[in-house]
C-alpha cells in the first residue's frame, strides 16, 4: 500500500533559510510512505540485514533506498557504525515524523477494513497468561456461535500498542487503562493467599503464622504488583524463596508445594489442589477491563465479541470478585 503523506514543517528546518526550506519541502513532497517505512524499519532494527529480512527486501535495496531518501532531503539520517546504524540529530527529527505518519496510515487502514468486514475474519486479542486461563472458555463459547471467526491470542503481561495495530482487543487487569483506548470495566479482581490443599488442615487456623511461612512472590515487571509489595512488607526476605514473572508461574509453584502466595481469586479458586489460606485482601483489588481502539469500535467482529464477553464475564462476577462458593472448600 503506497500512500503519499502530508508533511508538516519539521523542526530540523526551523532555522533554515527560505530557499533551503523550500528546497527541502519540494524534496519531501516526493517521498512516499514506502520510503519512510524503510527508513522507520532501519531506525527500529538498527541493522540493514535485520531490516531487509523484516521488509522482505535484500540488503542492497535497503541501503540504496535509504541513500536515496538522504539524497532527496539533503541530510544524513544515520551514523554508519560497525555496531549498527544510529540516528543523527536530523534522523531523530525524521523518526518523529515517520511515527506520526505510521499511526495515521494504520488508523486509515483499520477504519476501512473495519467498515468493510462483517463478523467473519480474524479477531486478535491480547491478554495476560492468568487472564487467558479465565478467558479461554468464553472464547470457546464465542467460537461456537461464530464458527468462521479466527481468534488469534497474544499472551503478554505488558500492554501491546493497539494504536499500532498490534491487536484488536485487550483484556487487561489495570487500575488505569490507556487514555487512547475505549472499553468497559467488567469487574473488580479480588486477591487472596493460596496454598496447596494437601498441606493445610481445614480444621486449623489457616491464617495463623501465615507470614512466617515460605512465600512465593512476583519478579521483574510484575514486582510492582500490589500483591508483591504487600508480601515484601510482611514477610522476612529470607522467607520469600521463590519468585516468578508470571501469575501462572506463581500458581505452578504453589501447586508444587514450594510455599504460599497471592493469586487472583478467579485463578486460584479455579485451580485444582489449591485452597485459600487467608481472607481476600481488599487493598489488593485490581480492575478488569475490556478495551479496543476507537478506530475499530464499530467493527462488527469487535462489537460482537466485546458484547458477548461482557455478558459472559457478568455471569462469573462472583468468581472474579472472590465471592464464589467453591465445592469442597
Amino acid at each position: 500500500m503506497k500512500m503519499r503523506s502530508s508533511f508538516q514543517e519539521p523542526i530540523l528546518c526551523q532555522n533554515a533559510s527560505d530557499q533551503q526550506w523550500q528546497s527541502w519541502r519540494t524534496a519531501a513532497s516526493q517521498l512516499s510512505w514506502d520510503d519512510l517505512r524503510i527508513v522507520k524499519t532501519l531506525i527500529d532494527c538498527k541493522s540493514r540485514s535485520v531490516s531487509a529480512e523484516k521488509l522482505g527486501l535484500n540488503v542492497s535495496t535497503v541501503t540504496r533506498r535509504v541513500a536515496l531518501v538522504e539524497q532527496a532531503l539533503g541530510i544524513t539520517l544515520f551514523n554508519r557504525r560497525r555496531a549498527g546504524y544510529t540516528l543523527t540529530a536530523e534522523g531523530l527529527e525524521l523518526q518523529a515524523l515517520c511515527e506520526r505518519v505510521e499511526l495515521d496510515i494504520v488508523s486509515v487502514v483499520r477504519c476501512v477494513s473495519g467498515s468493510m468486514q462483517g463478523p467473519l475474519g480474524k479477531l486478535r486479542i491480547t491478554t495476560s497468561d492468568s487472564l487467558l486461563y479465565f478467558l479461554t472458555p468464553i472464547i470457546a463459547d464465542f467460537k461456537t456461535r461464530h464458527t468462521s471467526t479466527t481468534i488469534e491470542v497474544l499472551v503478554s503481561n505488558s500492554a501491546l500498542n493497539l494504536a499500532r495495530d498490534e491487536s484488536d482487543i485487550a483484556f487487561r487487569a489495570t487500575q488505569k487503562p490507556p487514555e487512547n483506548l475505549i472499553g468497559r470495566k467488567l469487574a473488580n479482581i479480588a486477591w487472596a493467599p493460596y496454598g496447596r490443599t494437601a498441606t493445610f488442615s481445614r480444621h486449623a487456623s489457616m491464617s495463623e503464622m501465615l507470614y512466617d511461612r515460605v512465600w512465593i512472590s512476583y519478579a521483574a515487571h510484575l514486582s510492582s504488583l500490589k500483591a508483591s509489595e504487600y508480601v515484601q512488607d510482611r514477610v522476612a526476605p529470607e522467607n520469600i524463596q521463590y519468585l516468578a514473572d508470571s501469575v501462572v508461574g506463581v500458581k505452578n509453584a504453589i501447586v508444587a508445594g514450594i510455599g504460599v502466595g497471592f493469586l487472583p481469586c478467579m485463578f486460584g479458586d479455579s485451580t485444582p489442589g489449591l485452597m485459600r489460606v487467608g481472607p481476600v485482601i481488599p487493598e489488593l483489588d485490581d480492575t478488569l477491563w475490556l478495551l479496543t481502539h476507537p478506530d475499530i469500535r464499530k467493527s462488527q467482529r469487535v462489537k460482537s465479541f466485546m458484547s458477548f464477553c461482557a455478558d459472559e464475564v457478568a455471569k462469573r462476577k462472583n468468581l472474579i470478585e472472590g465471592r464464589a462458593e467453591i465445592a469442597g472448600r
